[in-house]
């Protein structure tokens, strides 16, 4: 796919990760409808991509809410005529053990965080998925679909909603490569490993550094890394169906 011109939704577009990925693809020409529920930083990432020249647009957002999925995929379909491309990139943590005694006490994971973390990490990811998806054959346009996983999704400790939800997108992601690709739609994922955003650097220094020293190159991924690769997967046409780790070796 030549990014030029191609409309490209992300999910979470307005902070992290999910800004600096669309601002990427807006340097290559491709033009952005970008998702998320801080209206504040959507409309400051809208700007930074509109001034590479493209057309971006804000469609303020809960990825876990179907109707507003719906009602934000149609309305990108309208709005700018077609779909060529979606990063599911929209996610939350809610960190925790499943059991932890505290002051002899057991604490136990609540149900409102596993669900929450379910909710926008796995359950958006097919909602979007399957409108975005919807809308590429009404309007007979290929496009690609693309997952962010996670390293996490082999196992982490104090994760287990986190674990569950990326183990579930990428077993998501090949499975739908494979129901969509008699549609001309490619499904991939990026299983990204520790990167440098505001939510990874906002951690103890401590904690931090024993991070960094698991890590064989011996630092964090940068988010600009993790563009890159989305840019290779909607570029390159005969990529279908996998999870590209980005990880400098790091292994769960």
């Amino acid at each position: 796919m030549n990014l030029q011109d191609k409309v490209i939704i992300v999910t979470g577009g307005g902070q992290g990760l999910g800004r600096v990925m669309a601002e990427h693809l807006a340097s290559k020409g491709a033009r952005l409808a970008l998702l998320d529920l801080d209206l504040e930083k959507l409309d400051a990432a809208v700007s930074a991509c509109t001034a590479h020249g493209i057309d971006a647009r804000a469609y303020p957002c809960n990825v876990a809410d179907e109707i507003q999925v719906i009602d934000a995929m149609t309305s990108i379909a309208r709005d700018f005529g077609a779909i060529h491309g979606l990063i599911n990139n929209a996610g939350i943590l809610r960190d925790g053990f499943l059991l932890r005694m505290q002051n002899e006490t057991l604490a136990k994971m609540s149900l409102n965080d596993w669900r929450s973390v379910i909710d926008v990490n796995l359950t958006g990811g097919f909602l979007c998925t399957r409108e975005a998806a919807a809308k590429m054959v009404e309007l007979k346009t290929p496009g690609t679909i693309i997952n962010i996983s996670s390293i996490s999704r082999a196992g982490n400790i104090g994760q287990s909603n986190y674990s569950a939800a990326k183990a579930g997108v990428a077993a998501a992601t090949v499975t739908w490569s494979k129901e969509l690709a008699r549609y001309g739609i490619r499904v991939a994922g990026i299983a990204p490993g520790f990167i440098e955003t505001e939510m990874t650097l906002g951690m103890k220094p401590e904690a931090l550094e024993r991070v960094t020293a698991g890590i064989p190159l011996k630092r964090m991924g940068r988010a600009d890394e993790i563009a890159h690769a989305a840019a290779f997967i909607f570029e390159n046409d005969y990529y279908d169906g996998r999870i590209l780790e980005l990880d400098g070796g790091l292994r769960m």
